[in-house]
């Protein structure tokens, strides 16, 4: 049920709103104030999804209204209503962030498209910070140990910056979380974060995918292409898996970096990008550039930090937090009833040579909390956890 508030002095214009806006969808809840003092102790009481306020009023004008609601509920759309000679001031709310604005006597088709349109845009809203949250929670960092604790603190010291970052570490020990926290922590966090696995995009199909192609630059090129490089400007692209990346488009990757400059497949024409570039791998890449597979200036240009992700092996201490963590966690995805570990469980969990590290300990625990007993036992561990 959308919650509607009308801000107006005028009682015949507020009857007329409300009767408009009530009959076209009886769900809406519709409110009323009768000036804008009135109306603002109703916004900071009460999370309304469309307020729809006249600029021509007594106490507070709805200029006054406008900047006040803002600050204290930003994400709430407002439709501004104006007389004839108010129409310079309603197209100045917009600038203000006014959604929209009508005119008295308002049109009816006008009205309820207006709100109709806000209301999406306020769904829209709420949605997208379900999501960011959501994806934050995803990406959650979980563990007290000396080694996390120190990723930790880097990614504190090194977000704010635009330094570029190397993360290194077996596979399944969480790097993506790494590139995640940096990215959410930085002052780019409201732009994108366009992840690329190098290993799983074909060599010949790589450079097209990082930098974009233009219409039959090669076979497939049905049309122009931007690639993750320019869909990250003014975010961070994660380079996943880098050691595996061709060395012809490591060259245009180090130029990328070089010059803040990409070139489309196909196109001998400069775009210039703003991104930060994080990158991951699993391999050892000096031993890489040794054996002529890796560019050595291409290393120095990415390893300004250096982030290294230790095996589950190295931090068994942070394997209860870890069980804890995925048992509800998966216990919430799927709706099942959230089951405890004994002490006894979580001693042999800790004994384990986890080879899959994080990756491994999660599918673990879900095989447990679907196969084990209502608290999982130390014989559940070696039933349904033995290697």
């Amino acid at each position: 049920m959308a919650k509607i508030l009308i801000i107006e002095d005028e009682a015949a214009i507020r009857r007329v709103l409300k009767k408009i806006i009530s009959e076209e969808n009886d769900s809406y809840e519709v409110e009323e104030a009768e000036d804008g003092l009135a109306g603002i102790e109703m916004i900071k009481n009460t999370d309304y999804d469309l307020v729809l306020c006249d600029i021509k009023m007594p106490k507070m004008d709805g200029v006054e209204v406008l900047e006040k609601a803002r600050k204290i509920k930003p994400e709430t759309p407002m439709v501004m209503i104006s007389g004839h000679g108010d129409l310079d001031t309603a197209v100045n709310t917009m600038r203000l962030g006014a959604f929209d604005y009508i005119s008295k006597p308002p049109d009816l088709n006008r009205l309820l498209n207006t709100v109709r349109n806000a209301l999406d845009k306020k769904e829209l809203v709420v949605e997208n910070k379900r999501l960011k949250k959501k994806v934050s929670k995803n990406y959650e960092m979980i563990g007290e140990s000396e080694a996390i604790t120190h990723i930790k603190d880097i990614i504190e010291k090194v977000s704010a910056t635009d330094a570029r970052v190397l993360i290194t570490g077996p596979n399944g020990t969480g790097k993506e979380l790494v590139a995640h926290w940096l990215h959410e922590k930085s002052d780019r966090s409201k732009a994108p974060m366009i992840e690329v696995n190098c290993a799983a995009i074909p060599s010949e199909l790589i450079e097209s995918e990082l930098f974009g192609h233009v219409k039959g630059s090669f076979t497939g090129a049905n049309k122009d292409r931007a690639g993750k490089f320019e869909a990250a400007n003014g975010g961070t692209i994660f380079l996943d898996e880098i050691g595996d990346m061709s060395l012809s488009a490591q060259a245009k990757v180090l130029r990328a970096l070089q010059e803040n400059r990409i070139q489309r497949v196909g196109s001998d024409k400069d775009i210039k990008v703003n991104v930060r570039v994080v990158a991951a791998t699993n391999k050892d890449l000096k031993k890489e550039i040794e054996e002529g597979r890796f560019r050595e200036d291409l290393y120095h240009r990415l390893a300004v930090i250096l982030i290294k992700v230790p095996a589950l092996n190295e931090r068994r201490e942070d394997i209860p937090l870890l069980v804890d963590f995925f048992a509800k966690k998966i216990s919430e995805e799927q709706g099942m009833p959230i089951k405890g570990f004994s002490n006894d469980a979580i001693k042999l969990l800790q004994e384990y040579d986890w080879t899959g590290n994080i990756r491994e300990l999660r599918n673990v625990v879900e095989r447990l909390l679907i196969l084990g007993e209502k608290e999982v036992s130390k014989n559940d561990v070696k039933l349904f956890a033995s290697k």
